[in-house]
């Protein structure tokens, strides 16, 4: 269903007050205003720049209604009314006025007489902030973020040359890339790939998707050129990802490979093999670090938390990784902060079992006794690997490796290695290069 049918819907089930979340405005808009021509409803817009119009008339016929007084706004719309008709008025970004008392009234005073009226407030804004007196007022609808048809007919319009659209596997990793952006910033992306390239590329389009990350401060972006052959052995645990990631039923959301869960002592590889998989798979390894989504303000914690699972559902097909995810959970119990940490680990549980995103999860744990048990559970991870110490073939190749790297000879004498991990091999090789 689209969006415009969705609030077609709303509207006549007599739904008077409407909240449309929406990164993209300028297209919420256009959809609503088609729907209302179809229907033949009046629709009005405000903004606090251009104040109040009826779009379709010109350039937009302006209503005396106060300017870009809020309050004059909603009260003009029983102007619009009709006794054979709907109205709607759009208040564009309108969560910035309507924690006032006196706004508060009005919209309550004003939803309640559209159902007799067919008058229908509409609040269209990028985040959802309804004040506690009007939250049984609004029902919230969601303006998607483009789906990949859509994405491949928007590249389409614009990668119009030869050769500047490619196609097989290669539009399938662009179009991965593009999912998860606004119209707006694919339209940007896509042009600034074609500069760069002349042709469109999934590179150009992780670089400026990656901004979304700079942007929030909750997620750091982990793009590495080394993969596998620079992480001796864990044979098993490669084969496994790699296969889960690989086969065709990740497009499936009921196939779609969840995640692993590493326990073992510090030194072992866990987090270089996440970060690995990632240049293996061509994914982006985003790191979320629990201790960056801890906020003073009350209520802020959950709320990073839960903007940080929106951003890494926009970024798949990604990799998410949790280092040492037992210490970011220790006061889970919620001893010493409010319960906090508990609200968070039930927020992320939530989403690690209910998530359809094509987001594979890394995460890392040194001691499994101070876990949930309910965070290891079946459903949240397809498997649970444990990284012992390296035997004598996983040393010998993680010796052969690091000789390698720092440039020493394979024949001198090597230390007695028989309870090392592969980080403590690497440092001997790096202090003795």
């Amino acid at each position: 269903m689209t969006f415009g049918e969705r609030i077609s819907e709303y509207v006549s089930a007599a739904f008077t007050g409407l909240w449309v979340q929406s990164f993209e405005h300028e297209d919420a808009l256009a959809e609503i205003a088609q729907m209302c021509r179809q229907e033949d409803w009046r629709l009005a817009v405000w903004d606090i720049d251009a104040g109040l119009q009826i779009p379709g008339q010109g350039n937009g016929q302006s209503l005396d209604a106060g300017g870009n007084d809020p309050l004059a706004a909603i009260r003009a719309l029983n102007a619009l009314a009709s006794p054979d008709g709907s109205a709607l008025l759009v208040l564009v970004n309108f969560h910035r006025f309507i924690n006032s008392p006196e706004v508060i009234q009005a919209v309550a005073k004003q939803i309640a007489l559209g159902k007799s009226n067919r008058t229908f407030l509409v609040i269209l804004s990028s985040v959802v902030q309804i004040p506690t007196e009007l939250e049984k007022h609004f029902i919230v609808v969601e303006h998607e973020l483009p789906d990949r048809e859509q994405a491949r007919k928007l590249i389409s319009s614009i990668a119009v040359g030869d050769g500047e659209l490619p196609d097989g596997p290669e539009l399938e990793h662009v179009l991965d890339a593009a999912t998860g952006l606004t119209r707006y910033e694919a339209e940007g992306a896509v042009s600034l790939s074609l500069v760069r390239h002349g042709r469109v590329t999934a590179e150009a389009i992780w670089e400026l998707k990656s901004q979304m990350l700079k942007k929030s401060g909750l997620l750091s972006l982990h793009r590495d050129s080394s993969g596998f052959e620079n992480l001796g052995g864990l044979d098993a645990m490669k084969s496994f990802c790699l296969r889960a990631m690989r086969c065709q039923g990740h497009r499936d959301p009921l196939k779609r490979p969840r995640g692993v869960l590493l326990l073992g002592v510090p030194g072992t590889g866990k987090s270089q093999f996440a970060k690995a998989l990632g240049h293996e798979t061509g994914r982006p390894t985003l790191i979320l670090d629990i201790g960056s989504l801890m906020g003073s303000l009350v209520g802020q914690t959950e709320q990073n938390i839960r903007q940080a699972l929106r951003i890494a559902d926009a970024m798949a097909p990604c990799i998410l990784f949790l280092d040492e995810v037992e210490k970011a959970l220790s006061g889970v119990n919620g001893a010493g902060d409010s319960g906090v940490s508990a609200r968070l680990f039930g927020t992320f549980l939530t989403w690690l079992n209910d998530h359809e995103s094509n987001v594979f999860v890394i995460a890392t744990c040194n001691d499994i006794s101070k876990l949930p048990p309910e965070f290891s559970r079946a459903e949240r991870f397809d498997g649970v690997f444990f990284l012992d110490l390296p035997g004598p073939q996983q040393r010998l190749a993680i010796w052969n490796l690091y000789l390698e790297l720092f440039g020493l000879d394979r024949e001198q004498k090597r230390p007695d290695d028989r309870d090392w991990t592969g980080a403590e091999i690497r440092s001997c090789c790096r202090l003795a290069a």
